[in-house]
């Protein structure tokens, strides 16, 4: 049974992502949005539109903005992301149609883009099934040598292997789970999978009017809340660093309730748990500050293809079954404050050695 989570209570008193940057590669961003207003920064764009990002013609980037960074409007109306006082970089990348499709180089260029231009977290809600660009890699590689958080998607059942840019080394590949913390059935599995988020049955903002919303599901809203958990942690606790952010996020997980063992290709660590990733050091702040997933193998056989590993200590990776028991992680976002809003997201049409973005069929949209 879905646990509703009070994020009035348990999470906002503690962080609400103050001061923190969070890119959002994908479609671009509508800014106008009456849920968005003053919360995305200029951008960029490499779709050939030549515009800064805050334009977004398919709905895709818009409806991952708003769960990540959300005001809401008038008496807690609207769409509320976990971090409402985050604010988004948008990096708008080319899309075709109902079918965006795009050149690995665009993943290159707009993660390049984030890192410099200030975000601590960046959001990847597409992926793709070739991991062997050079270009890519490089630039997942640099991100994480500049203490970024990147967060993408496994995945929406078009695929054995979890995609890329989720399957780099160094990014937390996130899967996503029902109203009962199941695995949703669509999901792509697979041994690089890190976490499981909230991915069906999501409220958020659309395109359509500055007033309309749409209801969506799929991996990508499960990365818009792992992507916000960690705007969270960087906020509250400045001074930690990517890694020690990851691990926080895994070490909280919960374990999943149909009983599958953690770590797994099913569920990684467990469910984020939002409110207990927040909570005084849960034991692995004063470990090794380096991201712990960039040592971690690729099912598709690229590991080591150009891969440049930071320098520095062990990471840390928590053994099986260390996620926390009972804190589940279901937070409110939408149109009730408090009350768990999911969303739904389904996949596009792709081709092989394509990137795609995940292109959300929306129901019920509306002002």
């Amino acid at each position: 049974m879905l646990r509703t989570f009070d994020v009035e209570r348990r999470i906002w008193p503690q962080s609400q992502g103050e001061g923190v940057v969070v890119a959002v590669v994908d479609s671009g961003v509508m800014p106008d949005h009456q849920d968005l207003t003053g919360q995305v920064l200029p951008g960029a764009d490499f779709s050939g539109a030549g515009s800064d990002g805050r334009t977004d013609s398919l709905g895709h980037g818009t409806g991952i903005a708003s769960l990540i960074a959300g005001h809401g409007h008038g008496n807690q109306a609207g769409v509320v992301g976990l971090a409402p006082k985050a604010k988004i970089l948008p990096v708008r990348i080319r899309t075709n149609g109902e079918s965006p499709q795009l050149d690995q180089s665009d993943i290159a260029l707009a993660v390049r883009y984030a890192t410099d231009h200030g975000a601590k977290v960046i959001n990847m809600s597409i992926g793709g099934y070739s991991g062997l660009d050079s270009r890519a890699r490089a630039a997942i590689d640099y991100a994480v040598s500049k203490d970024v958080v990147l967060v993408g998607a496994t995945g929406n059942g078009e695929s054995n292997s979890v995609e890329y840019p989720a399957a780099f080394p160094g990014v937390v590949a996130v899967t996503a789970v029902d109203e009962q913390g199941k695995l949703w059935s669509k999901a792509t599995a697979g041994p690089e999978t890190t976490l499981a988020a909230p991915g069906v049955e999501i409220y958020h903002a659309s395109v359509k009017s500055t007033s309309s919303y749409g209801i969506s599901q799929g991996t990508s809203d499960g990365v818009a809340y792992v992507s916000a958990t960690a705007a969270l942690i960087r906020a509250k606790y400045p001074e930690l660093s990517a890694g020690q952010v990851i691990n926080r996020m895994i070490r909280t997980a919960t374990p999943p309730q149909d009983g599958s063992a953690v770590p797994g290709s099913r569920y990684g660590f467990g469910v984020l748990a939002p409110a207990k990733a927040l909570e005084a050091d849960p034991g692995v702040d004063g470990g090794s500050r380096e991201n712990p997933l960039v040592g971690r193998a690729e099912s598709q056989g690229a590991a080591g293809d150009g891969v440049t590993e930071p320098p520095g200590g062990e990471a840390v990776v928590p053994a099986a079954g260390a996620g926390g028991a009972g804190g589940g992680g279901w937070f409110g976002v939408g149109v009730a404050v408090g009350v768990a809003l999911w969303g739904v997201l389904v996949g596009g049409v792709v081709a092989v050695v394509v990137w795609v973005v995940r292109v959300r069929r929306r129901r019920g949209a509306g002002g």
